[in-house]
């Protein structure tokens, strides 16, 4: 079968890279020649033993397993490789498999450890143009340098595994100060609004630290299986609840700690759903925040992000999604839809499409702050709508020109995509004066 290209799905972003030298070095032809060597005699231990430590998280051995079977049995051995350019630091090989021929973009790091890897359509293309990863380690990013700010390692453990995070605080703080606890969207993404999949944003961080300066505290955490957090749950055996769960322990521990006068939720993406069931599930808290929270049913949402991809990969996506709803999974998945809707994520997904978030968030008893931009190319302005009618009282604000992750960016795809990876950008600030009036504005619990 023929890879499709997939645009803008739930979780995974689109990366712009540009290209610079174009000579194959030696390291990555010898890099290349393994990963063909190992995938063609089924070796995916060797292939996972070639992995960066980023890439073993996100990627660990059941799954390299699994990915290698998937490919195998789609899309047979792998022929031949020719190096084609470098694309920022990954090298972009033609791959020619059996029955079809994909684009492979191989990053090595300074051990020649893999620590990226793209598959993806292949076709003639211009030297700058966007990519759909299949896989990629989430970079890794600094501390934040304010001095008037503290940040201070947080780890929790839970019975799936141990929960890592950090917890900002202004250092000249007196008596108890707020604390926000910001959740991550779908997919691995990390405690600072990075993915694995290919997107450096850097957004959690910047919004971190713009509320330590106005004196309120946050902790921004990994998801379970992402960066440094830990899990010993299959992820076959993932579910929604999971996510909310975790969230409930986190906020448990911070109401325990008595430098903090109010505890504040607040979701970002996918997370705002998951923050919602998590309020909804918890006592004393002083106000829930959805930034860029969906207002209709995950199947709804892809669906709509689904437009701009060819309409057979819609098709085919709808028909895993109808089998999910009949509670049915299934076990063979295009290798393009492999990092949205892979057999073992589709348990997840099953516990998911079905969860209305309007309804939810209609169920919450505290004062609520709605905030969405209009140059959001994921979740529109309408789902937040959704959510402010279903929550009359709630207030809603709506950023000019921020996008999904939370920057000021173009209306055009490529120009707003390019924020994705790009973490010098800070976020809008009219995001952070939002939500510091909104806290300010709620009593203590």
């Amino acid at each position: 079968m023929m890879m499709r290209r997939v645009l803008l799905c739930l979780m995974f972003v689109v990366s712009v890279l540009s290209v610079f030298a174009q000579t194959e070095k030696p390291n990555y032809a010898t890099a290349i020649g393994k990963l063909k060597k190992y995938y063609n005699n089924s070796l995916p231990d060797s292939l996972f033993a070639m992995f960066a430590p980023a890439v073993k998280t996100s990627l660990p051995l059941d799954k390299t397993k699994e990915l290698i079977s998937s490919m195998h049995a789609q899309i047979g051995n792998l022929k031949q490789t020719t190096f084609a350019k470098y694309m920022s630091t990954a090298g972009v090989y033609k791959a020619e498999y059996e029955n079809a021929t994909l684009f492979i973009n191989l990053s090595l790091n300074g051990y020649n450890q893999i620590d990226g890897l793209y598959f993806r359509e292949y076709k003639e293309e211009k030297p700058t143009g966007a990519n759909v990863p299949a896989l990629i380690a989430a970079p890794s990013s600094p501390a934040i340098s304010d001095p008037s700010l503290t940040e201070s390692p947080f780890t929790l453990k839970t019975l799936a595994g141990t929960l890592s995070g950090t917890l900002t605080t202004p250092k000249n703080a007196t008596g108890k100060i707020p604390v926000v606890l910001i959740i991550a969207g779908s997919g691995p993404t990390d405690r600072n609004c990075n993915s694995s999949l290919g997107s450096k944003t850097d957004a959690f961080k910047y919004l971190a630290e713009g509320l330590g300066k106005a004196g309120i505290a946050s902790l921004r955490y990994d998801k379970r299986g992402v960066g440094q957090s830990t899990t010993s749950q299959k992820e076959k055996d993932t579910k929604f609840s999971d996510m909310s769960d975790d969230a409930g322990s986190v906020i448990v521990k911070l109401q325990e700690d008595d430098r903090f006068s109010k505890v504040i939720v607040l979701g970002h993406s996918e997370g705002s759903l998951v923050g919602m069931i998590a309020c909804y599930s918890a006592e004393n808290l002083a106000g829930f925040i959805s930034v860029a929270g969906p207002g209709r049913t995950a199947d709804v949402i892809i669906a709509e992000q689904m437009k701009s991809a060819p309409p057979s990969v819609a098709m085919e996506f709808k028909t895993i999604v109808d089998s999910l709803k009949k509670g049915k999974t299934t076990p063979k998945v295009d290798p393009a839809l492999y990092a949205l809707a892979r057999p073992s994520v589709q348990p997840y997904l099953m516990s998911a499409i079905f969860i209305d978030p309007a309804r939810v968030i209609k169920k919450i008893k505290l004062p609520v702050l709605i905030i969405q931009g209009n140059n959001d190319m994921q979740v529109s302005v309408l789902d937040a709508e959704l959510l402010k009618k279903a929550k009359s009282e709630a207030t809603l604000k709506i950023i000019d020109g921020m996008n999904h992750v939370l920057k000021q960016a173009p209306t055009d795809r490529a120009g707003n995509m390019a924020t994705y990876n790009d973490p010098s950008l800070p976020v809008k600030p009219e995001l952070i004066t939002a939500i510091v009036d909104f806290i300010k504005g709620l009593k203590s619990k």
